[in-house]
Formats: C-alpha cells, sequence, structure tokens
C-alpha cells in the first residue's frame, strides 16, 4: 500500500491561545537558537545561544509570562483545550527545574552546552552561499558563546546544585575532538576559495576556545564539583515528571521495573530455547552475532540497510494500521559525525524542506553491525515511531506552530516509540527470532535503566546479587553488564548518561506503560474503536504530556 494523503478540511481558525502559543515559541527561538535550528524555526541560524546566568533567567521569566497569559486566555475549542493543559504542565515543570537552578551551568556527557554548540553543525546545510556563510558565521560565534557558558559554570559553583565530577571529566574529554566533529560538515565549505580562508580561521579559534573551555573544567570545576553521582530524591522529583510529563512515585517506577524485566528476560529465555536448548539467553544471544545473515561490515552498507528497512516499514504499514500523510513517506538515514554508538532522530522542518532523519553515530572501533539488534530500532526511530509520531503533527493544519515543532515531552514521544516496538512485534513484523530478541533487549535496556537511574540518583537499597548496600554508579555497572546485550564501550557511554542525566532515561519505558495502558483504557471505553483508530486520535493530538494524553484518549468526547 501507499502512504495516504489527509483529507482535506477548512482551515480552523487562529485563537487567541494559539497566539500566545506562536509568541512564546518565537521569543524561545530568538533566545535559544539552538533549539530554534533542532526544530527548523526562525531565523537565528547564525547564532549560539547564550548559556551565561542571566540569559537562563531570562528565558524562565518567559516560560513565567507564558504560563500567566495562558491563564487568563479563553478556551474556544478541543485544540485550545489540549494547548492550554499541556504547555501550562510543561511550564510548570520547567520552571520548577529553573528555581532550583537546575539550568544553570549543566555540564553533562550528552545534554549540556558542549554538545549542543558541536552537534548543530550536523543540522545546517551548506549547498548554497548563503548556507555556507550562515554556518560560519555561527561557527565564528563558538568562543564568545564558551565565554558565556564559562559564566554559567560559575554561577553554579557559586549557588549549586553541585556537579558530579564523572560528568566534567567526561565533558574535558569530549572537548578534544568537538572541532573535528564540526569539521566533518565543512567539506563544501572548504572548497569555496572565498571562503576557505575564512573557515580556517574560525575552525581555529572554535579549537583554540574549547581548549580553553576544558582548562577552566579542569582547574575551576574539577576541583570543586562532587564524586557523587546522585542528585538525590528531592532534586529528582524535580527532573523526572519533566521528562515524563506526568508525576510519578519513583520506587513504585522502581519496583514495576523489576518486576518488568523479569518479563522481558522469561520471553528471552523462550526464543533461546528455540534456538539453542538448554543453553540459555546469554549463549543465543552471542550466537545470534556470529550468524552472518545478521552482519553487515560496512558502514555504509549498514545505514543503507536502515534505508530500506525503513521504507519497506512505511509501505506497508501506510493505510493499512496507519494514516500515513503522503509527504511523510521518506525517512533519509545518515552517519552521524560523532561517534558515540547511539542513533537518533532529527524532526522536519515545518515546510519539510528538511526531511525527517535518523541518525547513526559508528563508534570508531566498530566494524560489525548486527541487524538483529538494529531491526527494532528503526521502527523506534522511522515508522510507526518518531517520524510518524512527530511528522503528523507537523503536517497537522490544525495545531499552532508549537505544537507542530516544540510540544515535546520525552515521556509521551519516547514512550510512543517503545510502543512503537512492541507494536510491530504485535504486528507480525518481527516473526524473525533474532529481530524479536532485538526488539526485547532494547525493551529489556531500557527497563534496566529505569532500575539503575531511580537506584542511583534516589538512593535505594541496591539487590543482595549486587552486594546490597546503596545503589552506586559501580554497582549500576555490574547490573547493566549483566542485563543488556550492548557493547561495552557504547554501554559505558550509556551509563554515564543516565548518571548526568537524571530522569530522562526512565521516561521511556514509563511512557510506553502510560501508552499501552492508556490504549487498553481508550478501547474499553470506545469499544466501537479500532487499533487504527486510538493510533490516528492519540497522534492526531500531537505531542502532549503524558497527563493530558490519558484524560483526552479515555474521557468522553467533550470539544469544546
Amino acid at each position: 500500500m501507499t502512504p495516504t494523503a489527509a483529507t482535506p478540511t477548512s482551515p480552523r481558525e487562529r485563537t487567541e491561545v494559539d497566539a500566545i502559543a506562536e509568541a512564546h515559541l518565537d521569543r524561545l527561538c530568538e533566545l535559544d537558537p539552538l533549539l530554534g535550528t533542532e526544530i527548523g524555526h526562525g531565523d537565528h541560524d547564525d547564532a549560539l545561544t547564550d548559556f551565561s546566568a542571566q540569559a537562563c533567567a531570562e528565558r524562565a521569566a518567559v516560560a513565567a509570562d507564558t504560563l500567566a497569559a495562558l491563564a487568563k486566555a479563553p478556551v474556544v475549542d478541543a485544540v485550545d483545550r489540549v494547548t492550554v493543559a499541556t504547555m501550562s504542565a510543561s511550564l510548570r515543570r520547567e520552571l520548577a527545574l529553573a528555581d532550583a537552578g537546575e539550568h544553570i551551568g549543566e555540564c553533562n556527557v550528552i545534554a549540556s552546552p558542549l554538545q549542543a554548540m558541536r552537534d548543530i553543525f550536523d543540522l545546517m546545510p551548506t549547498d548554497t552561499r548563503t548556507d555556507r556563510e550562515v554556518f560560519l558565521a555561527r561557527l565564528t560565534a563558538i568562543p564568545g558563546a564558551l565565554n558565556r557558558a564559562v559564566d554559567g559554570l560559575a554561577h553554579r559553583l557559586r549557588h549549586g546544585p553541585p556537579v558530579a565530577r564523572r560528568q566534567v571529566a567526561a565533558v574535558v574529554r569530549q572537548a578534544d575532538s568537538a572541532t573535528d566533529a564540526i569539521t566533518d560538515n565543512t567539506a563544501s565549505i572548504a572548497a569555496d576559495p572565498a571562503l576557505a580562508g575564512t573557515l580556517g580561521t574560525a575552525l581555529d579559534a572554535a579549537r583554540t576556545a574549547f581548549g580553553t573551555f576544558a582548562n577552566y573544567l579542569e582547574t575551576e570545576v574539577l576541583p570543586a564539583s562532587v564524586d557523587d553521582d546522585a542528585v538525590g530524591r528531592d532534586r529528582y522529583l524535580l527532573h523526572l515528571p519533566a521528562y515524563l510529563g506526568a508525576d510519578a512515585d519513583p520506587e513504585d517506577a522502581y519496583a514495576w521495573a523489576l518486576t518488568r524485566l523479569e518479563q522481558i528476560v522469561a520471553e528471552q529465555h523462550e526464543i533461546a530455547e528455540s534456538l539453542l536448548p538448554g543453553r540459555g539467553v546469554d549463549e543465543a544471544l552471542a550466537w545470534l552475532d556470529r550468524q552472518p545473515q545478521y552482519q553487515i561490515h560496512d558502514r555504509h552498507e549498514f545505514v543503507d540497510w536502515m534505508q530500506e528497512t525503513s521504507d519497506a516499514a512505511v509501505t506497508g504499514l501506510a493505510g493499512r494500521h496507519f494514516d500515513v500523510p503522503a509527504r511523510l513517506s521518506r525517512l533519509e538515514c545518515r552517519l552521524a559525525p560523532s561517534s558515540t554508538g547511539i542513533i537518533y532522530y532529527t524532526q522536519p522542518t515545518a515546510d519539510l524542506s528538511r526531511p525527517g532523519r535518523m541518525w547513526w553515530a559508528v563508534p570508531d572501533d566498530q566494524t560489525v553491525f548486527h541487524t538483529w539488534q538494529e531491526k527494532t530500532t528503526v521502527y523506534h526511530e522511522g515508522v510507526p515511531g518518531h517520524h510518524l509520531q512527530l511528522g503528523s503533527a507537523i503536517v497537522d493544519p490544525d495545531l499552532n506552530t508549537w505544537r507542530k515543532l516544540a510540544s515535546f515531552t520525552s515521556g509521551h514521544g519516547e514512550g510512543w516509540a517503545l510502543y512503537a516496538e512492541r507494536l510491530m512485534d504485535e504486528l507480525g513484523w518481527l516473526e524473525d527470532p533474532g529481530d524479536r530478541m532485538g526488539m526485547l533487549d532494547s525493551q529489556r535496556l531500557r527497563a534496566a535503566r529505569v532500575v539503575v537511574d531511580i537506584g542511583v540518583h534516589c538512593r535505594l537499597p541496591a539487590p543482595e546479587s549486587l552486594g546490597g548496600g546503596i545503589w552506586d554508579a559501580d554497582k549500576a555497572w555490574e547490573f547493566l553488564t549483566a542485563s543488556v546485550a550492548m557493547d561495552h564501550s557504547v554501554l559505558r557511554f550509556e551509563l554515564d548518561r543516565y548518571l548526568g542525566w537524571p530522569g530522562q532515561a526512565p521516561s521511556y519505558a514509563l511512557g510506553q506503560r502510560v501508552w499501552e495502558q492508556t490504549r487498553h483504557a481508550a478501547l474499553s471505553a470506545h469499544p466501537e474503536w479500532t487499533l487504527k483508530d486510538f493510533h490516528t486520535r492519540a497522534l492526531a493530538l500531537g505531542g502532549v504530556s503524558l497527563d493530558v494524553l490519558a484524560e483526552e484518549m479515555t474521557g468522553p468526547d467533550n470539544d469544546v
């Protein structure tokens, strides 16, 4: 089947709520140009975000002003109702983090100023002279932006909360290669005789600035950092709801994840028994790695396989299980310049001039790629995962620009992507035992990191199998290496990510849990709905917080 086009409808009239949301987005992208480029909105691609303490406070003030305006605005229809509920919940949680000083002086292995400045160049085109000049303007801005990031770090050292030593040391190491990652995107600029000299000067200045930044981290931040990786329960209760998009009890989530792990392992044992009777899951995983039908030995061939797998999913699902807008029928698969080992998705721009893309950051030392592990990842990042979910909102004519581009809560978005992985098994797309084992291993990782993230950050008692005591990084590493079939170099980065980004990693599995609960409740409340009806209605909401998803999908049709 081919993708289906959306049915034309009369344009919805813009409301006061829409105007508030769009004004907020415009102002936010002005103050955070990196976000603007990431979501394809605004005209600030030549600038970098200011990470100073004052700039962080200014962004928080904008959030507070928008929250106050939403409270006074009339709600005229169901679209407004969802916008106000989602935006208000997100802004309240964001402000709680800002009030606690969590947004100033961030320094971690994946989501802090250094990575933001380095990675944004992956998304910037260099096809035209104008593109190249914009790229160079942003590149030239790196030294000043890093100086302002130092201001934010200095504020954090004075006022807290503390920064973890492990994260600071990792960012120092990343600074050494940051300019090289940017350079990988500059071939067309280097080939332009009018700009090559400026490029060389800008790259030299950026390399010096990253070195100076690393030196500041080593000499000022590292001595003042703390050995404890845990943020503690009080801080965790600010982070987890912000990423999840709903309130959650950490101890309940921790207990659920342990049970979920047992269930997943039991499913894996069934497959292992069918492959290698009596040998167990670990030997079955190793056996799958050795099978030539699951191996690709060239990174470019692996990207081609990702593209073919994605294209087949779009063709096979569209019109049958999902309404896939024709404009979203192509997802572009690419190699990322960085080498962290992660696979990630970047959404299309509002006009789709930049398509949705799946990126794979190949580790430098990886020479064999195992498709049994990664087929489920393609479904997670592509269709029916992120590409369908985020893209459907972007092409929806009734949603305001904030709803289309910036209304993303990790629990909702990543929870959907994990739900999509399980759904593909349910729909018969993972009948191959290796591919199904890969999906289960993906699910196992996501459940395991709920345990690790909550266990470490909330300082819970560790299982006796780990020697008891309180969870820490060493126990987390022992637990992960025993629980997850992942290359240890990639898994080490994963653990550092969990330790430095509290509350984000659990939002995947906990979000999937809410999606599954919501589906069950919605189909029970609306027995006339098919599974496709549920998906169509849920995706039509766009990005919402999980508490709004549950309320909208399980209640009566109560349009204003």
